[in-house]
């Protein structure tokens, strides 16, 4: 199976041949048969013993996760709307807690654990809420707030569904070397946003760094480049989630596949979220 560049992908538990499956014996040996002819194996009810994961269990749980990413972030927003004092904590908290459960859940291996996974989005939302209403209110002045968080969100909604598409249809095969040049292209972005963050702090370039968020046209081409990632990011992990469906990982691998989608639409929303504020300021 290829390497997948998102790290929650990557560490779903694997043995040689497929996916670890839950319970062994006659459930192994089926597993096998299953993944030789997945059309016409039949699986006899067994105790204990997990059955395949389908697309539709990935769709349901991925549905779940962004529902209540969804939900919390309504609410965050017109928390913050009513007490602009709450930004901050809700900012820090959501996005530190969230990060902290997405390293747990991946060198923990508990990526499959709906509890963890379900948190993390609750986390995400308190943080998105949050931090929506500072770039639409804030950051940009004078603009319609409702407007460019709308143009966020179908914008995120469009760049995944268009990715879907140029997956399903093969315009774009994911290889070996494809993932390398996206893993490597993620790196240097995490480095920059690690660097313009250190030299903000020491009051380089008047606070701003090396102007990577400033608003700027580097902002903007930096922003750009992150989306592009982000939107190649699902190239990958759609056809991890494919093969983890082919190879019949169980059904509580789902959840792991949910984690890592709501991973990549966070950063894609924030990042389109940010290019318009930076249109806005202009």
């Amino acid at each position: 199976m290829r390497e997948t560049s998102n790290p929650i992908f990557r560490s779903l538990p694997k043995q040689q041949g497929g996916y670890a499956q839950f319970g062994s014996g006659v459930a192994g040996a089926q597993q096998v048969a299953y993944q030789a002819d997945p059309y016409t194996t039949q699986y006899p009810p067994q105790t204990g013993v997990s059955r395949p994961m389908t697309i539709d269990d990935v769709v349901t749980k991925t549905g779940i996760t962004l529902g209540v990413l969804s939900v919390v972030a309504v609410v965050s927003y017109f928390l913050v709307s009513s007490n602009l004092a709450l930004a901050m904590p809700f900012t820090l908290v959501g996005s530190l807690g969230g990060l902290a459960l997405v390293l747990i859940a991946t060198f923990g291996r508990k990526q499959d654990n709906p509890a963890i996974v379900l948190s993390y989005a609750a986390l995400e939302g308190l943080f998105l809420g949050a931090i929506s209403f500072v770039l639409a209110n804030l950051v940009v002045s004078g603009a319609n707030a409702g407007a460019l968080i709308g143009q966020a969100i179908l914008g995120t909604i469009g760049v995944f569904i268009g990715m879907l598409v140029v997956y399903k249809t093969g315009a774009i095969r994911v290889t070996p070397k494809f993932t390398r040049m996206l893993v490597a292209g993620m790196v240097g972005v995490l480095v920059l946003m690690l660097g313009n963050f250190l030299l903000s702090m020491f009051g380089v370039g008047g606070g701003a760094g090396m102007g990577l968020r400033s608003g700027g046209t580097i902002a903007i081409v930096f922003s750009l480049v992150c989306i592009a990632l982000a939107a190649f990011s699902f190239l990958i992990d759609f056809d991890a989630a494919d093969q983890m469906i082919r190879a019949g990982a169980p059904e509580k691998a789902a959840w792991g596949v949910a984690l890592g989608l709501t991973v990549t639409l966070v950063w894609l929303y924030i990042e389109i979220l940010r290019l318009l504020s930076y249109f806005q300021q202009r």
